[in-house]
């Protein structure tokens, strides 16, 4: 099992940046992708973008595209969420998640609050 703990949400106005990062321990050898997923209030929750861990090809959603980046740090089993221009709408608990049996592992959250 792999653990994982998001940090560096916060409040930040409209227009502007946050960086998320998601630190892996445990059985990270067995980790081949980690993405990051969001939930508004009320919604469902969405997928944001995703990191190969040997690679480092990355894809998005077409939302973010072009805001977010993902980057990695292999050393550290970090994987990072630089977020610019963050948007009102993009106000939500962001989480990181390492896909496995039963639906992988997931880490508690970490919240983005982004005022108008």
């Amino acid at each position: 099992q792999v653990q994982l703990v998001e940090s560096g949400g916060g409040l930040v106005q409209a227009g502007g940046s946050l960086r998320l990062s998601c630190a892996a321990s445990g059985r990270t050898f067995s980790t081949y992708v980690m993405d990051w997923y969001r939930q508004a209030p009320g919604k469902e929750r969405e997928f944001v973008a995703v990191i190969n861990w040997n690679a480092g090809s990355t894809y998005y959603a077409d939302s973010v595209k072009g805001r977010f980046t993902i980057s990695k740090d292999n050393a550290k089993n970090t994987v990072y969420l630089q977020m610019n221009s963050l948007k009102a709408e993009e106000t939500a608990i962001y989480s990181c998640h390492v896909p496995g049996p039963s639906g992988g592992s997931w880490g508690q959250g970490t919240q983005v609050t982004v005022s108008s």
